[in-house]
């Protein structure tokens, strides 16, 4: 268990609802006979968190995450199950939870540090550095209930990470604050990362997982349906929230089915071992030359349940026409697909989506803006979407998804999707002078001054 820090064995939690208010109070009176409907909002729970991971945790509203980290966390007791965690746990539930609206939050500073661990010298002598990472300015000698929501976050974040914890809590607050408070966060869970500590991140921004997290798990009613790579697990619960109503049970049923048997296929980088030939080899060093493998097939795609249309024949071509996935950096290239329709469909949108081996969603582009689209398209159509798009990335191994957005029954929704539609790869180069992933065409210039010599 030394190498574990949270541990949970068949955990579930009961909720009692009462129909009338009055039922509680006859209870308690009457215990003999009980008046309550039982709400399980989690069933049977087994997970294991290693420290040092960043674990992701999605799923719909309601699926019983919040309930999960509250547990975890110690604020709830599980009704049935084993908990353990092994660490200083540092928590940001909710908004502003565990602070006094009357206080300042200054006091508020002092109070919850107190809460979470910390001798008041210590808070005394982080407290520049608290006030400085909430950046709310002289609100902070301010009443808490004259905060606004974004000050909020600023102020319980910046606490929360104050402690060190061994283990970090975040459930959706960095939703809230403007593009450069989240990027300060995310920068701190990143050092938080770096020197081990153990991250609970739930979300539903689906990059922020991949981006975040080396492992992900799928909770839905209370279930844990699926644990796997954050682009695996990520790519399954979006395909569940997009599911028709009546399908939503057989798409369970099939989530726990593979997770029961997981399949070797979805490996971390979703990228199966393959031999190539020498020949072959040859060919891929030579740059500029458009290539294609037969053996570059994703074995990781996932399509959505379709609704009245069907994608197929996803592929990429180059200016001539020929179809490839061998690339070279530089280089136009136009991504299609087409689209079977056996339902009218109306303010039709079509997508494209680039992604890297991990998941991590580089760039992609959509046919109409958004509330815009072909206003009808009739059953039986079968429309060619066509992306024309730049080679802009480095040497590696890509993956593309293909999407068709319509009215459906009075909503927009994806009529189909395919996740991991097509994969390809961008050639390797010899004496790159650019890295990572996008090359943003940097022209490197190094001036040497002449030396100034003294007598």
């Amino acid at each position: 268990m030394s190498e574990i820090a949270v541990s949970l064995k068949n955990v579930s939690k009961c909720f009692k609802r009462y129909p009338h208010p009055a039922d509680r109070l006859k209870e308690l009176l009457f215990p003999g006979k009980s008046r309550a409907e039982e709400f399980w909002a989690l069933r049977d729970i087994n997970l294991e968190v290693i420290k040092g991971q960043t674990l992701g945790i999605v799923g719909r509203n309601g699926s019983g995450k919040s309930t999960l980290l509250q547990i975890i966390v110690g604020t709830l007791t599980a009704t049935t199950g084993e908990v353990q965690v092994n660490g200083r746990v540092s928590a940001l539930l909710e908004l502003g939870s565990g602070f006094n609206p009357e206080f300042t939050g200054r006091q508020n500073v002092f109070f919850n540090g107190r809460i979470l661990g910390l001798p008041e010298e210590e808070i005394e002598a982080k407290f520049d550095e608290i006030a400085a990472f909430a950046d709310i300015g002289d609100f902070i000698e301010q009443p808490v209930k004259t905060y606004s929501s974004g000050m909020f976050v600023r102020l319980a974040f910046a606490v929360a990470i104050s402690v060190n914890p061994d283990i970090l809590v975040v459930d959706e607050a960095l939703a809230v604050g403007d593009e450069a408070f989240q990027r300060k966060c995310f920068a701190r869970i990143q050092g938080i990362q770096e020197r081990g500590g153990t991250i609970l991140f739930v979300s539903h921004a689906a990059s922020s997982v991949v981006e975040l997290c080396d492992r992900a798990i799928l909770i839905d009613y209370g279930e844990l349906l699926l644990s796997g790579s954050p682009k695996l697990v990520v790519s399954k619960y979006q395909k569940l929230i997009y599911a028709p109503p009546d399908k939503i049970e057989e798409l369970r049923h099939e989530i726990r089915d593979f997770n029961s048997q997981k399949l070797s296929i979805y490996s971390q980088s979703g990228v199966t071992k393959r031999q190539i030939g020498t020949k072959l080899i040859a060919k891929l060093l030579q740059k500029g030359h458009d290539l294609y493998d037969p053996g570059l097939v994703p074995k990781t795609t996932i399509s959505y349940i379709a609704q009245g249309a069907k994608i197929e024949n996803p592929c990429i071509t180059n200016k001539e026409g020929k179809v490839i996935n061998i690339l070279s950096r530089g280089k136009d290239y136009i991504y299609s697909y087409e689209v079977k329709f056996t339902e009218t469909a109306y303010k039709v949108q079509f997508g494209m989506l680039i992604k890297t081996v991990s998941g991590f969603e580089l760039g992609g582009g959509i046919s109409h803006p958004t509330g815009d689209g072909v206003s009808c398209i009739e059953s039986g159509t079968v429309v060619k979407v066509e992306f024309k798009f730049s080679c802009r990335i480095l040497p590696g191994v890509y993956f593309v998804n293909a999407g068709v957005l319509g009215i459906v029954n009075g909503s927009q929704t994806y009529m189909d999707r395919l996740i991991d539609a097509a994969m390809f790869r961008v050639q390797t180069e010899e004496d790159l002078l650019v890295n990572t992933i996008v090359d943003f065409n940097i022209e490197p210039s190094v001036l040497l001054m002449m030396q100034q010599v003294t007598a």
